[in-house]
């Protein structure tokens, strides 16, 4: 099929994954993380789905590219050596690979992602 319907970010269609992704480091706080991959390909390089983060912060590197539309929340983004860049609900942004940085949930956030690795 070409097209598949997701759930909506406040019910999706799959259990969340509640671990920490592996590339996610808690540095501040105690935050927490769920996942839901609605979709995945045969290969795993390309996967969406819906997310969210309690605040704290995490040390996060990039290997892949991420399209995000934040539905809910407020998150500073800090690349190492540039100025912090922080997104809000209805920001809809791209995080490349090579992002290696701080991800500073500052209000609960909800996001629908799109990934794709390299």
């Amino acid at each position: 099929m070409a097209i598949r319907k997701f759930g909506t970010y406040q019910k999706p269609n799959v259990d969340p994954i509640t671990e920490d992704l592996d590339w996610w480091h808690p540095v501040e706080g105690s935050p927490t993380m769920k996942t839901w991959i609605e979709h995945q390909t045969d290969d795993g390089k390309y996967l969406t789905g819906y997310w969210e983060a309690t605040p704290g912060s995490y040390r996060v590197k990039y290997e892949v590219d991420e399209f995000i539309h934040m539905f809910e929340g407020r998150a500073t983004l800090t690349h190492d050596g540039e100025a912090p860049q922080t997104y809000v609900a209805g920001d809809t942004f791209l995080i490349e690979a090579g992002f290696d940085g701080i991800w500073k949930t500052e209000e609960t956030v909800r996001k629908a992602f799109a990934i794709r690795a390299r």
